[in-house]
């Protein structure tokens, strides 16, 4: 039985990150040879020196909307926090309220100053709460205004500007959370990769903030997997397709990327395009259809995230990597350095 104590690490607390760096790319990078196990560290700007002519990275292009809202109950008066999960449709929203016990049906919020009211329409069973929002103008605009970024619980510095908790290259508005191996990139890095003779793509995939929620079966097996949106065009599946084909490596820029073309590639690991919702759960004994390389964060101890990195590598030597991690003063998390996980 794989066990999810079977992915504890240890971790001083002062290795998490709490601020993104001055400059994106400056990041560690660790370099991992899965194959070989030889292990480099080097700096986030390196990565092009490990990608060939006829590779393809894979981004993932969602934005991150300013989901967290603060706002009070229009009978009490009491402060209420709000979180967007995910838009069901038009001004009908899935979020998480604190506090949870007094927000029943029928319940009506206020933020700022009246901008933006909402009434609690139904309770989930999961505790989430379906919340028909009313306003004047444009909801995105509102929120933009109101809307603080919905940071990990792990990081407790204040954000000083919303756009380092954003990819350079986020197009797409869904996410409750980044996706933090894309933090490194900057405009010029990407540049450079493309002027090399690499293709880029881009899928979407919004991530929900399951990808926080910890794993609390003791048989990994038994976890239920939160579901995600992604969408994959005709265009970017063809360009994965064509690297492949002319057995370029498919390098995913984090969990994300990698779990929206594991979901949507075929058993010969040719992408279908398309969009839907995904539970994938990857952990070790998975077989990778599409991608060969990934680019990733240090994930939490017990992690979904850690396990799927685990499917790529070994366990052990995964544990291993985050052992010397900690021994050489990594950062970890979202706002933390990198590492690349190589086929060789």
């Amino acid at each position: 039985m794989l066990k999810t104590s079977d992915f504890f690490y240890e971790l001083p607390k002062e290795l998490i990150a709490q601020d993104p760096l001055e400059d994106r790319s400056s990041s560690r990078l660790m370099v991992i040879h899965r194959i070989s196990k030889k292990i480099e560290h080097r700096h986030f700007s390196d990565v092009v020196n490990y990608l060939r002519p006829g590779d393809c990275l894979v981004l993932n292009n969602t934005k991150v909307i300013p989901a967290r809202l603060f706002g009070t109950r229009e009978d009490t008066g009491a402060a209420v926090e709000l979180l967007l999960l995910k838009r069901r449709e038009n001004d009908i929203w899935e979020t998480l309220v604190k506090p949870g016990k007094k927000a029943r049906t029928g319940a009506r919020l206020v933020f700022g100053d009246g901008q933006l009211k909402g009434e609690i329409i139904e309770v989930l069973e999961d505790g989430n709460r379906l919340i028909q929002f009313h306003y004047e103008g444009i909801f995105e605009e509102i929120l933009d205004q109101l809307g603080q970024m919905p940071l990990p619980p792990y990081i407790t510095h204040k954000l000083q500007d919303k756009n380092r908790y954003q990819t350079v290259y986020a197009k797409y508005e869904g996410s409750a959370a980044a996706p933090t191996a894309g933090l490194h990139f900057t405009q010029e890095l990407l540049d450079e990769i493309k002027s090399r003779g690499i293709e880029i793509a881009n899928v979407t995939l919004h991530v929900g903030l399951g990808t926080f929620r910890p794993v609390k079966v003791e048989d990994v097996t038994d976890h239920l997997m939160h579901s995600e949106y992604y969408r994959i065009t005709k265009e970017e599946a063809e360009k994965i397709n064509h690297a492949k084909e002319q057995g370029g490596r498919i390098i995913c820029v984090g969990t994300t990327s990698c779990r929206t073309i594991e979901s949507a590639a075929d058993e010969r690991g040719n992408l279908l395009a398309g969009e839907g919702d995904t539970q994938i759960f990857i952990y070790p004994g998975y077989t990778f259809k599409c991608m060969d390389v990934l680019i990733t964060n240090f994930h939490l101890p017990e992690s979904t995230l850690l396990m799927l990195v685990s499917a790529l590598a070994t366990r052990e030597q995964m544990l291993d990597a985050y052992k010397l991690a900690v021994q050489e003063k990594y950062r970890f998390f979202s706002f933390g350095d990198a590492m690349i996980i190589l086929d060789d």
